[in-house]
């Protein structure tokens, strides 16, 4: 299908057929991943129409028009932007057919088990051992920045099955379940107050060889697909001009001159434009993935994500003055989601410093950024055909 005026009418009969004032918010989402309408550049079967990406713009407005239910993306956005690409890419049909549709309902939540304590800028340094014990995989390490493991039932997850290969070459990827004996989450609170990430401890986890995506030991591999489409997913999520903390910033600003000066007027004027330069990138990063896969551009679009979300919630906080500093609530609290524009400034302000950690620190991004995009000579690497195990920790 690659008319815009058939996928139109389509909609429009599933519409008819499920009036969303009358359809319970659950059955209307299965029943619009059923009639491919979820993701249509998505196979026939797995909540698509295998149209081209960029046809799902048409489904969205006619839905939203008829103020159909969304499935919450922030929520599940771990899913949507990371697991969901990599098992379509690298899953069983089985897996497919078994995992896709409650991951795109909401009715699964999704997780990610990469990093770890002595292995996050350094992911493949990962030391989780993952030891097979016929047709299961005995799983014993700690992860850790775990988002929404405290809400999850699946996690991806990467595991080293053989010590004596290069660090890069004796991973592989699993799918774990977070309901299975020997999953433990604890909270880790945050400078916020909030714990919305967590440490995950995995003490003799039996996962079916079943649950493991890709080969043995091309867990590597498979990790990219994910780790590409989370920084397009962190970096290139859509917004209008002025979305996001650049319109909060310049609301506070048109609404209250005597808060004005000439140094914040012009940082403010700078930001903006660069916020609708990152924008505008984003939008011409998304008509790029209808062409096929992303690509290393993904780090430089998150890397902006970063720098601009903390250049501008400390304008902000200056904007304010002695406002700035107030904080409304210490509360220990397990969101569901991060909600940037839904709290204060002083909340903007601290959360947006884990902008430049999360999906990839800032340093290894820029590192990507030079040896991918730009071609740059790599880094000398004294490790790379050195044994996992002989490496010194």
């Amino acid at each position: 299908m690659t008319d815009a005026a058939e996928l139109r009418r389509r909609t429009q009969e599933f519409l008819a057929a499920h009036p969303p004032a009358g359809t319970a918010r659950p059955d209307f989402l299965r029943a619009r991943f059923d009639a491919g309408l979820a993701w249509v550049h998505f196979p026939e079967g797995l909540g698509g129409l295998g149209a081209p990406r960029s046809l799902q713009a048409v489904v969205d407005a006619e839905l939203a028009a008829a103020g159909a239910p969304d499935n919450d993306p922030r929520r599940i956005g771990i899913g949507l932007g990371m697991a969901a690409p990599t098992i379509l890419r690298y899953g069983t049909e089985q897996q497919k057919h078994r995992l896709l549709r409650p991951l795109w309902t909401g009715e699964e939540v999704w997780c990610q088990l990469f990093s770890e304590p002595g292995a996050g800028s350094d992911l493949a340094a990962l030391g989780t051992r993952a030891v097979r014990d016929g047709d299961e995989w005995v799983v014993n390490g700690q992860k850790v920045w775990t988002s929404s493991a405290h809400l999850a039932r699946w996690a991806i997850l990467i595991a080293r099955t053989d010590p004596d290969l290069p660090k890069h070459r004796g991973i592989t990827y699993f799918l774990c379940d977070m309901t299975d004996p020997g999953v433990e989450v604890r909270p880790l609170r945050q400078i916020t107050g909030e714990a919305e990430f967590n440490e995950v401890f995995l003490t003799d986890v039996r996962i079916p060889d079943s649950l493991r995506l890709g080969e043995v030991g091309d867990g590597w591999r498979v990790a990219q697909t994910t780790l590409n489409n989370e920084r397009v997913a962190i970096g290139g999520t859509p917004v209008p001009r002025e979305g996001g903390m650049i319109g909060k910033v310049a609301a506070t600003w048109r609404e209250r001159p005597g808060l004005r000066t000439h140094d914040l007027h012009q940082r403010l004027l700078g930001l903006w434009v660069e916020a609708e330069v990152a924008r505008l990138t984003g939008v011409r990063l998304r008509q790029q993935l209808v062409a096929g896969q992303p690509g290393p551009e993904g780090a430089g679009m998150k890397l902006g994500f970063a720098r601009l979300n903390q250049e501008i919630s400390g304008l902000e906080v200056e904007l304010l003055g002695e406002e700035g500093l107030l904080y409304d609530d210490w509360t220990m609290r397990r969101p569901e989601l991060v909600d940037f524009t839904g709290r204060d400034a002083g909340y903007r302000y601290l959360r947006s410093k884990g902008n430049s950690i999360e999906g990839g620190t800032s340093e290894i991004l820029l590192n990507i950024v030079a040896e991918r995009v730009l071609g740059l000579p790599a880094e000398p690497r004294t490790d790379k055909d050195v044994a996992w195990k002989d490496l010194a920790r």
